[in-house]
């Protein structure tokens, strides 16, 4: 029938082969460096050097992660942090010591908003409340006493 009309599936293809080229061109897809580690694989990474007892605000983690002016993206990889074995069949699969290594533990609570206010959290904020009071700091409704003496900044190493 070399005068009937195209199929549907035909006519999706002409315009999709229009739009992006034919489908048999290869793909170029951005170079990505496996050896640097994601954004989010480094806050997890800063967080869980957060000693018990002490806390660093979103800020304080995103620039000890690289980038000083990611505190939102700091926010938004503390409020999905989870913790504890995986479940489902790809639980297995995490490499160890990687963000995803059910092993590791990542404090969180520890994580505060500026001036010591105690910000969003995963789990309820009562949780993160009473986790902050367990390892000793003294915290009110809304933030956390004598925030200065409490605030975590890791040592720089000199060189030597």
């Amino acid at each position: 029938m070399s005068g009937s009309k195209p199929t549907t599936r035909a006519r999706r293809a002409n315009v999709h082969s229009r739009a992006f080229g034919p489908s048999d061109a290869p793909l170029h897809l951005p170079h990505v460096d496996a050896t640097v580690p994601s954004f989010r694989a480094r806050v997890l990474a800063v967080v869980r050097r957060i000693p018990p007892g002490r806390v660093a605000t979103y800020g304080d983690v995103a620039a000890l992660a690289g980038r000083p002016r990611a505190w939102r993206a700091v926010g938004n990889i503390m409020r999905t942090c989870r913790d504890g074995p995986r479940r489902g069949p790809s639980s297995h699969h995490w490499p160890v010591g990687s963000p995803g290594d059910p092993t590791l533990f990542t404090p969180c609570h520890r994580v505060v908003a500026a001036a010591g206010a105690l910000g969003g959290y995963g789990g309820p904020l009562e949780l993160k409340r009473a986790l902050l009071r367990a390892e000793g700091l003294e915290v009110g409704a809304t933030r956390i006493r004598r925030f200065r003496d409490v605030r975590w900044s890791p040592r720089r190493q000199r060189a030597q």
